[in-house]
């Protein structure tokens, strides 16, 4: 898995332009399209995460669940991805709401896709320009095949979180339960493991080196050789977390109900502290 991972700027030894994807997203806004049309890498397609990485919430899957393969399907291609296409995806908050259109895409099967290391803040200090308005592409012919990479349902987040590694990706005062701003109940999956996403990054919005990065999640439990999930809000961080863990060499499942999910339901036990 980390050969496929590929951190990095936009270089292409075999030549030619990548499908740029501009994934604006943040929890609690919804001005990403704004932002994007104010200024974004020349040539990038903006990606609405609500629409075009997720299906319609539910208290019954979750604020983000998975987009079906039709769905998805005629998304991508709209953002002129081909079968053949390299992807770059990119956002303005270190590839924690890009991450999402990554982890989709691979697990769709496609599996040419990159994610912008540091994202729109490392191109802006490297001097590159910004192009202000929308872009279309030209219409892609990409064929998705769902099952490219490991998911959790509800009940196997909870075995693992039992018997293995359950990565909880939020901040760490949503974990404790101290403050809980979207979903119904504040706390974690009893057993899950502490791991705020924003610890995979350093101050510059770039993710840490990869010996920090093994370092940190060998302290957590999370090595190559156990049973590793991850699981945030609504899957979308979470799987920022999940290209983490693939850069050093660890495999981990995404649970895309998450917390949003998991907190819907009565049954489900909660934890705190």
């Amino acid at each position: 898995m980390a050969a496929d991972l590929q951190l990095g700027g936009l270089e292409d030894p075999a030549g030619g332009a990548p499908v740029l994807l501009d994934v604006r997203w943040e929890l609690g806004r919804s001005d990403g399209r704004e932002q994007y049309e104010a200024g974004h890498l020349p040539g990038a397609v903006f990606v609405d995460l609500e629409t075009g990485l997720a299906a319609p919430p539910s208290p019954a899957e979750g604020r983000h669940p998975l987009p079906s393969a039709t769905a998805f399907q005629e998304a991508a291609r709209s953002w002129g991805i081909g079968t053949g296409s390299r992807v770059v995806v990119y956002d303005a908050v270190g590839g924690t709401s890009a991450a999402r259109a990554w982890w989709l895409l691979r697990w769709f099967g496609h599996r040419q896709v990159q994610i912008l290391d540091g994202g729109l803040a490392a191109w802006v200090r490297a001097g590159h320009p910004l192009e202000a308005g929308s872009v279309e592409r030209e219409r892609g012919d990409v064929v998705v095949r769902p099952g490219g990479m490991p998911v959790l349902d509800v009940d196997e987040a909870a075995e693992l979180a039992r018997n293995g590694v359950l990565l909880d990706a939020r901040a760490a005062e949503r974990y404790r339960g101290e403050v809980e701003p979207v979903d119904p109940r504040a706390g974690h999956v009893p057993g899950a493991v502490s791991a705020p996403t924003a610890g995979n990054l350093a101050d510059d919005g770039t993710f840490r080196p990869a010996a920090e990065l093994t370092e940190r999640f060998a302290t957590l439990g999370a090595t190559a050789d156990r049973s590793v999930g991850v699981y945030c809000g609504s899957g979308v961080t979470a799987a920022h977390e999940v290209a983490a863990l693939a850069s050093v060499g660890v495999t981990a499942a995404l649970y895309p109900g998450s917390w949003s999910q998991w907190s819907n339901d009565p049954a489900r036990p909660v934890a705190t502290a």
